[in-house]
């Protein structure tokens, strides 16, 4: 008997001890052991709905209060932020702007949590989420360090493609870039918020603001280039050929025009279809002629401005070789024709 009512009185304390409140239940104990100048921290507490489980109820009040103590982060971001001059240009503008709130929400990493408890007396669940300025701190400082040197390969990428001719493709590599400037900006609102020590070289803060010049720079340079767009059809005879098209590039590269590879982002779309003929035997050399017909469209203004056909002539040793040379002769003529429109 005296075994039974020990092993009662053991069962009995268990389940008095399961009914004990955590002390994170208590906002004393909460400051005293997660005080804000080190934690963010989340709290919620609520009934078990009569749709849901008790493990249910645990579960979307721990969610709550994730996402309680990822609104007071993202808070902490904005209020730092709130007050930033980008740039004067409008386009860099609104894709930098949309990036940061695409930034700012993005999942808080090292969110901890305390068990959520269940007071079976008054079926009431409580839930607490916390994470650590430090951690968070550390965190924040890696994604800066990794993203700042992304970013500025991306714009060294870009100056490369930009001296090459190739602005089309240059302006894809800024445009990459800027998201990454978002996250930069986002990672230092949150380090200047939550770390008072922090210094200027622990933000990075001259090399961001030298990418931050260059990447507006640039893109206002990108944004007054004339790109079009080249597709071709060329065949001299029986071979598959890109002279025209890479000829017209040149020509309209020193009139200052870019080139994407992007239709939707062309200002104009050149359309060429060329074949040869053979014409003949002139004073011992093959004669033929390049058989071009070739399209201008203005995207902006959605119509044709120009369309036309016409042969050029080339001569040389070989029918190739003069179909080639009539080829190459040709493109000089298009830029000629199109000049009006270009510029």
């Amino acid at each position: 008997m005296r075994k039974l009512i020990v092993s009662i009185l053991v069962l009995v304390s268990f389940a008095l001890q399961g009914q004990v409140k955590p002390s994170w239940t208590s906002a004393s104990e909460r400051e005293a052991n997660y005080p804000q100048r080190f934690f963010f921290t989340g709290y919620i507490e609520g009934n078990v709905q009569r749709d849901e489980t008790v493990e249910e109820a645990k579960n979307r009040l721990l969610k709550d209060a994730q996402g309680l103590l990822t609104d007071g982060i993202r808070v902490t971001i904005r209020s730092q932020s709130a007050t930033r001059t980008v740039s004067t240009d409008t386009h860099f503008n609104a894709v930098f702007e949309a990036s940061v709130q695409t930034a700012s929400e993005v999942e808080i990493a090292g969110i901890n949590s305390e068990p959520t408890y269940h007071d079976s007396r008054t079926g009431i669940v409580y839930a607490f989420a916390y994470v650590s300025r430090h951690e968070l701190a550390g965190y924040y400082k890696g994604n800066l360090a990794m993203n700042l040197a992304q970013a500025e390969g991306l714009l060294k990428t870009a100056q490369d493609l930009e001296a090459s001719g190739e602005k089309g493709k240059a302006r894809g590599q800024c445009e990459q870039a800027i998201p990454l400037l978002a996250r930069i900006r986002t990672a230092q609102d949150l380090l200047t918020a939550i770390d008072v020590n922090i210094t200027p070289d622990g933000l990075h803060q001259a090399r961001t603001e030298a990418l931050h010049n260059k990447l507006v720079q640039m893109m206002a340079q990108l944004a007054q280039a004339v790109y079009v767009y080249v597709e071709s059809d060329e065949r001299n005879f029986n071979q598959s050929s890109t002279i025209i098209s890479n000829r017209l590039k040149a020509a309209l590269s020193a009139k200052g025009c870019s080139f994407t590879d992007d239709p939707a982002q062309a200002d104009f779309r050149v359309k060429i279809t060329a074949t040869t003929r053979l014409h003949g035997v002139e004073h011992g050399l093959t004669v033929c002629f390049a058989d071009v017909a070739v399209a201008l469209f203005d995207v902006k203004r959605n119509r044709s401005v120009f369309h036309d056909e016409f042969s050029q002539k080339g001569i040389s040793t070989t029918r190739e070789a003069a179909g080639r040379k009539a080829h190459e002769d040709a493109a000089p003529a298009i830029v000629d024709k199109f000049s009006q429109w270009i510029e």
